[in-house]
């Protein structure tokens, strides 16, 4: 799907990981001004360039930025086309880039790098900072970032055995006082209330996400799923994802297969929640009752998305 900068939306893929900053720390004054005094350096650098950056995520993603900053704070000057207009020209672009500038941060294995090029072309700012402040250290050490910056993230994971969801707390900027803070922390809150504050956007990313995943296993049945909010108010899809992940089947007379009334639609769902009791999954915060009435006139879509997101979670 094209975005309206003409980027396309890649389909999330076994062992993607994704990261999505909450929003209330993207309000937090430290991170703000953060991320000033990152758009303050690269302005006041650039400025023999006359090359004016206002927002981390919308000027750094084609890699124009990032080359001139290459070239002025390591002299090195790589061949590539000054302008990338096109999508494919703007990935070359940052893999040379990024290339050089790995090799000069001292981070040549990529393997535990916070950014990668799939990160910096999709505007992604948690990995944008992280790219910037560890130029900052590398290249001018004397610039007093602000101190103790950290952010609440959302990790979202895909395997082939479903969508993990997590929140962390990530460490920007270390604390002059206590650098031995740990960047990754687990925090004990609710995966799926964390998700469902993020914008709408990213909650959208995050329903891809698990559409992937359901549709890769209930494919041999020759289901597809489109609309989880709708399509498992029934109970038959969620049934047979339930099958198809423990690998049991589940007589069809057990359960109705096209359910018409209420009552039936509760059975299902009845019979889904005792299946995840058995197999040791407790959905507590939702009930057979609120799932089996997830249509338009039943529940509001914070309710709906709720209930599906902690069933697939």
């Amino acid at each position: 799907m094209e975005t309206a900068q003409g980027h396309k939306e890649e389909e999330p893929t076994d062992g993607d990981v994704q990261k999505l900053i909450q929003p209330a720390s993207l309000k937090d004054p430290n991170f703000e001004k953060l991320k000033e005094t990152l758009v303050q350096w690269i302005n006041s650098t650039l400025k023999p360039k006359h090359i004016v950056v206002q927002s981390l995520e919308e000027d750094l993603y084609d890699g124009l930025v990032l080359h001139h900053l290459l070239s002025r704070l390591a002299g090195v000057h790589v061949s590539v086309e000054e302008i990338a207009v096109s999508s494919t020209a703007q990935i070359h672009k940052l893999e040379v880039i990024l290339e050089e500038l790995d090799k000069r941060l001292g981070q040549e294995d990529a393997g535990g790098l916070k950014w990668n090029v799939k990160l910096i072309h999709n505007k992604d700012l948690l990995a944008t900072i992280h790219l910037l402040v560890a130029m900052v250290k590398r290249f001018q050490p004397e610039l007093e970032l602000p101190p103790d910056v950290k952010v609440e993230v959302v990790v979202v994971e895909v395997s082939g055995r479903g969508i993990k969801s997590s929140t962390e707390v990530e460490v920007l900027t270390e604390d002059r006082l206590a650098c031995s803070d740990s960047p990754g922390s687990t925090r004990k809150e609710d995966p799926i209330d964390q998700l469902l504050k993020l914008e709408a956007h990213k909650v959208n990313t995050v329903k891809q996400a698990i559409l992937h995943f359901i549709n890769q296993k209930v494919s041999n049945l020759g289901l597809h799923v489109v609309d989880m909010d709708t399509q498992f108010a029934d109970g038959v899809i969620l049934l047979l994802l339930i099958g198809q992940l423990e690998g049991f089947f589940i007589p069809l007379h057990d359960f109705i297969l096209t359910p018409c009334q209420s009552s039936e639609r509760l059975h299902n769902m009845t019979l889904a929640f005792d299946l995840l009791h058995d197999t040791g999954l407790h959905v507590a915060s939702i009930s057979p009752q609120a799932s089996a009435q997830m249509d338009l006139n039943a529940q509001d879509p914070a309710q709906q998305s709720r209930a599906t997101a902690e069933m697939k979670a």
